[in-house]
């Protein structure tokens, strides 16, 4: 038996309880209900259990730091002060910052801003050492952190290229339990980049190497908006 015979008995065993009429809507009848729809169950889960908004921060934080992000917490008040100290600790003398960014958060850093330009040169933002953005979303139960562009995120460039990416997300009002939850929120017609950790691939030998198309250290605040 091919392998082609062997995909093919695959798909007719797993249509086997499928009606034969089960046909999605023809050319020219878009939305028009068919067997199809009503016989392919979409009762998916929104939500994969019950959680306080504390336990979904926290496992926000536990899988952020799974993919090695770097998690740290503060309130609103003390964001200025944790942004500077991460700056200084990498020694940069730069800080590249989104039109829309609260002049607030990097009050108390003294880098250079640099502000984002669609002028700007990937030449020119490679010499740049951090870039510091909010989000739109994070997703607890993947340690993802959502970006679409808006005032306080910047163009998609931004955070791809510099090495180091302070992000910031507003607790508990930008985080979600799940993909579902998300996508409630995101428009798709945004450009959207979902961040699991920094950047990473694996050779065919499965050695990591981290920074290759994007940022080498991520760090996350929790930003208490309470």
């Amino acid at each position: 038996m091919s392998s082609r015979d062997l995909i093919l008995g695959r798909v007719r065993r797993a249509l086997a309880d499928v009606p034969r009429d089960d046909t999605p809507p023809g050319p020219g009848r878009p939305g028009e209900d068919s067997s199809y729809e009503r016989a392919v169950g979409r009762g998916y889960l929104r939500e994969h259990g019950a959680r306080s908004v504390a336990r979904t921060v926290d496992l926000l934080a536990e899988n952020l730091a799974d993919y090695r992000a770097v998690v740290h917490r503060a309130t609103e008040g003390e964001l200025p002060d944790l942004v500077a100290r991460l700056l200084a600790r990498r020694g940069s003398r730069h800080v590249l910052v989104p039109p829309g960014l609260p002049p607030a958060w990097t009050s108390a850093a003294d880098p250079v801003r640099v502000h984002d330009r669609a002028a700007g040169t990937p030449h020119e933002l490679d010499g740049v050492e951090s870039v510091v953005t909010g989000c739109a979303v994070a997703i607890a139960e993947t340690g993802t952190i959502v970006l679409d562009g808006g005032p306080d995120q910047g163009r998609r460039r931004i955070t791809l290229v510099p090495d180091h990416h302070i992000c910031v997300v507003r607790v508990p009002g930008q985080v979600v339990t799940s993909v579902p939850r998300a996508l409630e929120r995101l428009d798709p017609a945004r450009p959207l980049t979902w961040i699991s950790g920094p950047s990473a691939t694996s050779d065919i030998e499965l050695d990591r190497v981290e920074g290759v198309h994007g940022p080498r250290t991520l760090e996350v605040v929790l930003m208490s908006e309470e």
